[in-house]
Parts: C-alpha cells; sequence; structure tokens
C-alpha cells in the first residue's frame, strides 16, 4: 500500500507530522512524503499511484488532474479541520472515502471556550486590570458570577458542541442547545435540553456559538436575536466571525446591554483598527487561537494516525465525512 503525504513542506506540517509520527506513517505502507510545495509540479509525483494520500492546510483542491495521477486511490485523510477547500466532485465520483481531523482542533476549541466562560465570568481581565493599577476587589462580589447554577447555551451541537457539553459535564448548569440538525432524543442524550434559537437566546446566562460558516449562519447574531438576551449575560463567539455582525454587537454592548463578549474570531480577520469592538473593556478578543496552535498541532497528526489504523483495521472511521453532508460544512 502506498501513502502520500502531500501536504506542502512547511513548519505547520512539521508540527503536524513531526519525525516520530512519519515514522510512524512509514509502518503502514510504503510513505512517499512531498519535500516541496503547493503546486501540481510537486505533488503530483508525490501522490503517483498511491493508494492513500494525506492532506492538510494548504492543500490543493484536488481535481481530476490530481486524481489521474492516482487511479486506485481509495482514501483521502485530511489533516485539518474542513474539506470543503480540498474536495472536487470528481473525489465522490469515484468512491473515495474521505476522513479528516477536525476533531481533534474541535478538543481545544471547546477547551478554550470553557476556559473564556470561566475567566470572563469570573472577571478575571477586568480584575487584573484593577489589581495592577492599585486596587483590590472593591466590587469583586457584584461582578463575579461562579460556575453554578446557571444556563449555558450553546448554538451549534457538532463537534466543538459536543465536546463542550462533555466538558461542562462537572459543572452544575442547565445546558440548553439550539441546532436544526441535532434531534431532541440525540439532545437527551447529551443530557442537554433541545430548544429553538429565541428561546436559547432569552435563557441563557453565557450564550456560546458553535455554527457552521454557511450562507445560511451569516450574521445569525445580529440586533435582533441580541436583543432577546439578559443584560447581564455574556457571549462567546470561538467558531467563525461572519456569523456575527458586529456592528450590531458593538452597539448592543456599548448601550450596556451585555455584561461581557469574547470573541476568537472577527470578520474579517485580523480585525480593522477601526473596529469599534476594540475600544470596549469588556469585550475579549483573541487573535484566533482557540483551535491548535504550534504544540497542539500534533493533535491532527495523531489523529490521522488513528484514522488510518481503523481503515487498516476495517473499523468505522471517528470523523468520515460524506457527500451528503457537504452542504452544511463550512468553507473556512
Amino acid at each position: 500500500m502506498k501513502i502520500a503525504l502531500i501536504a506542502a513542506n512547511n513548519r505547520n506540517r512539521s508540527l503536524i507530522f513531526p519525525p516520530h509520527l512519519l515514522e510512524k506513517l512509514a509502518m503502514h505502507g510504503d510513505l512517499s512524503v512531498n519535500m516541496g510545495g503547493d503546486c501540481p509540479e510537486d505533488i503530483k509525483p508525490v501522490m503517483k499511484d498511491a493508494d492513500i494520500i494525506i492532506t492538510s492546510w494548504g492543500s490543493p483542491h484536488i481535481t481530476k488532474e490530481y486524481l489521474d495521477v492516482a487511479p486506485n486511490l481509495k482514501l483521502i485523510l485530511h489533516a485539518a479541520g474542513t474539506v470543503a477547500p480540498i474536495i472536487d466532485d470528481e473525489i465522490w465520483k469515484r468512491g473515495i472515502r474521505v476522513i479528516c481531523a477536525g476533531i481533534a482542533i474541535a478538543r481545544g476549541v471547546a477547551e478554550t471556550t470553557l476556559a473564556l466562560m470561566i475567566s470572563a465570568s469570573k472577571d478575571f481581565y477586568r480584575l487584573n486590570n484593577q489589581v495592577h493599577e492599585g486596587g483590590w476587589r472593591e466590587e469583586a462580589e457584584k461582578t463575579v458570577v461562579d460556575m453554578v447554577d446557571i444556563t449555558i447555551g450553546i448554538i451549534g451541537a457538532g463537534m466543538t458542541g459536543k465536546l463542550l457539553i462533555e466538558l461542562l459535564k462537572m459543572y452544575e448548569f442547565d445546558i440548553v442547545v439550539y441546532d436544526p440538525y441535532v434531534t431532541e432524543e440525540k439532545c437527551a442524550e447529551m443530557g442537554v435540553r433541545k430548544v429553538g434559537l429565541e428561546e436559547l437566546m432569552r435563557t441563557a446566562d453565557i450564550v456560546s456559538l458553535h455554527a457552521s460558516a454557511i450562507p445560511e449562519t451569516r450574521h445569525m447574531i445580529n440586533a435582533e436575536t441580541l436583543k432577546w438576551m439578559k443584560k447581564d449575560a455574556g457571549f462567546i463567539n470561538t467558531s467563525r466571525g461572519m456569523l456575527v455582525d458586529e456592528q450590531a454587537l458593538y452597539e448592543h454592548m456599548a448601550a450596556g446591554n451585555l455584561r461581557f463578549a469574547c470573541l476568537d474570531v472577527t470578520d474579517p480577520e485580523p480585525p480593522v483598527f477601526e473596529n469599534p469592538l476594540r475600544k470596549l473593556n469588556n469585550v475579549i478578543i483573541l487573535p484566533h487561537i482557540a483551535g491548535v496552535v504550534n504544540n497542539g498541532l500534533v493533535r491532527m497528526g495523531r489523529h490521522t494516525l488513528k484514522e488510518l489504523e481503523l481503515y487498516e483495521a476495517g473499523k468505522p472511521a471517528i470523523h468520515e465525512i460524506t457527500e451528503d453532508i457537504m452542504f452544511r460544512i463550512g468553507k473556512s
């Protein structure tokens, strides 16, 4: 069996697949590694006659041009999140399976989301500044909210939402979920309650956004939906910036209508210097670091190796992408 790692040779790939993981991949077949960039001249010779290819960030759209050099290709392992940038309809026509490592990124996003929930609710950021300026805890009893007996609203119960729900089970929360693609029965299995978007926004003390970035979800958080929220609620977006109307969010918060907002993503990225959200001291803006960064990238490599082992054993994949779910997979 020939395995071709066609992702461009760069720092990210070296962190995703450090030498010890490349050695383990080579134990599963004849491993061919792209030592060049992302152009056809670099990729096609490596990919020639491969049974399995491994892609990642920066890999090309896998069109007929590439597929023709590997007529026996059976599997694409995508060591990254969304497969949308690489998938061509020709892949489905040829019956090639596609598996991705998005769950490895989702775990990091879920962990960061929980960290933001705790730190913002406990008012870490403002209190830190206050102490540095010579103060102490003069108003802490009024501003700190402990992580007990509050309602968490999760918009989108896909990979990240489900992992976040697992993390939240150690706390005494009421968790409500809005997701058109998840049934009430599935929500019950996860120990959460399925509700409509309006009910979630009206009842949640913290709203956490994890929907896919598709045309239907653009600006789903807008002036109208923000008005449904409690004035002392918090909002977290670790999904995609395009889901939020940032001007509406600014106007809503500037009027004193939310306790905090934590944004790991903006639209565009980086946010323009004039973005008014930068001016609000109860808005935490991070540079899109919630998923996997630096040493965390190896999570995707490890997951890819695990998926390869499952494939060889004839067992179901952890995260297989099929043609019928492509319509709700984000493009970024």
